[in-house]
């Protein structure tokens, strides 16, 4: 991770750690990038409906016509939206103003390529050079020239792709979703009008909830992070299955019909069955982080399914289906990612696969996972004085390999720093939750037996 960007981009506070002037320079430094050795260069913008979106809109549009770069105007749309519009209509890159699942008052900038994925990291650290007041060689005396006359770039309203997108998603589905009952909680974020228009035009009967967003009400008690209110108005409505997705849409969560929550674990074995099923499931592999459940990998093991594991990020696990050429993987929050489809995690295309299977098995929801039991895991952080110094300790390590051996085959421990505080994380999975919070607390009292502790 660098000074500004981290995994899944640049975010912060609004006008507190990302402001405006943030945001111009980025546009700034996009337009001259991609604008160099005479070519003009095509940017598309799209936000989520937080408040402080819109001003990020308009300072990143004004840097990228600054650079003489022309900016296309997506407006309220998905992250999964952008990367697809950027891919098929041959955009430089695209920028998405969302900051996902945290609350209004945070906001962020995703910068993706002219394939549909993350910027690469090459790209990034330039533009954080340039934040830091170094232009490098696209500057002239270290400033970033202004385009004039007829090279200043032009802004176009692009509701067009957008549409587009809302077109794509329609078409990946191969049955009619007439007389199946659907819940949509949209978060009051960037799906509130893209889930409703797509599962309609399918035939399905919505129930739809968090789907007026006010700028300041994304993912307050609503989506993915909340998943508590729809499995409420699933089960009173006596729906058949119900999706919530996050701020910007690229990650779901899904509830069955008895209210049973279905997490990206959950849906990662069931697609992964059925991929597996259809002979679609390239090298027969799943590609999971290093947080999916213990049950998954059990699961997957007794169907013949392999996994590969990553550190926590899409980003990673994209990388690892790039570099192998896998069709599947995600996270146990939801981001999933099928690379025939998208190149990034998207939670309505995830609905609708859900929806084909379902379909397809002519099966209940809550039949989908059989085969997948969850093992009880606890997760517990403590404040440290020293990241390394405690994750390096012999006696903290010797203490993390006597819990690993006692759990054998029946549960797992993993530790590990957060890459944003002082934090460290530590994770048992067992056959019950008593023995999880045993184990757990048994390493952190050695880290703080060994004076790191901070809490």
């Amino acid at each position: 991770m660098g000074k500004y960007f981290g995994t899944d981009g640049f975010r912060g506070e609004a006008n507190v750690n990302l402001n405006a002037d943030h945001a111009y320079k980025i546009g700034r430094f996009l337009g001259r990038y991609f604008g160099k050795d005479g070519h003009r260069c095509r940017a598309v913008v799209g936000k989520d409906p937080r408040r402080s979106s819109y001003m990020f809109e308009y300072a990143i549009v004004a840097g990228l016509t600054a650079s003489g770069a022309d900016a296309y105007m997506l407006h309220v749309v998905t992250t999964p939206g952008v990367s697809y519009v950027t891919r098929v209509d041959e955009f430089d890159c695209g920028i998405m103003i969302s900051a996902s699942h945290n609350p209004y008052s945070d906001n962020g900038i995703k910068l993706i390529n002219s394939r549909g994925e993350k910027m690469e990291d090459e790209v990034i650290e330039l533009l954080e050079k340039y934040l830091d007041g170094d232009a490098g060689e696209l500057g002239e005396n270290g400033v970033l020239p202004f385009a004039t006359e007829t090279s200043i770039g032009r802004i176009v309203d692009y509701m067009a792709g957008r549409n587009r997108y809302v077109g794509y998603l329609i078409s990946l589905a191969s049955h009619s979703y007439r007389n199946v009952n659907v819940g949509l909680d949209c978060a009051n974020g960037s799906s509130w009008m893209i889930a409703k228009s797509v599962f309609e035009a399918l035939g399905a009967k919505t129930f739809v909830i968090n789907a007026e967003p006010s700028g300041v009400n994304i993912n307050v008690n609503a989506g993915s992070t909340h998943i508590e209110v729809l499995r409420n108005v699933v089960v009173e409505n006596g729906l058949d299955i119900g999706f919530a997705y996050d701020g910007d849409a690229d990650r779901c969560i899904a509830v069955d019909e008895k209210g049973n929550v279905i997490t990206g674990d959950h849906i990662l074995y069931i697609l992964g069955k059925s991929f597996a099923n259809e002979g679609k499931l390239k090298g027969n592999t799943v590609v999971t982080t290093v947080m999916s459940n213990l049950g998954l990998y059990k699961a997957f093991d007794s169907l013949g399914i392999a996994y590969e594991q990553t550190a926590v990020g899409d980003k990673y696990v994209y990388e690892r289906m790039l570099e192998k050429g896998y069709r599947l993987g995600g996270e146990q929050s939801g981001h999933i990612i099928m690379s025939k489809y998208a190149t990034t995690g998207d939670g309505i295309l995830t609905s609708i696969m859900l929806m084909e299977t379902l379909l397809e098995s002519k099966l209940p929801a809550s039949k989908m996972s059989e085969g997948f039991i969850v093992y009880p895991q606890v997760l517990k952080n403590i404040r440290v004085t020293d990241l390394d110094a405690a994750v390096n300790d012999e006696n903290v390590k010797a203490k993390i390999d006597e819990v690993g051996a006692r759990l054998g085959d029946s549960g797992r421990v993993l530790v590990r720093k957060s890459g944003t505080e002082p934090l460290i994380r530590i994770m048992v999975e067992a056959s019950d939750e008593a023995k999880c919070n045993d184990c757990v607390d048994e390493i952190i009292n050695t880290i703080k037996s060994e004076g790191y502790g901070l809490s």
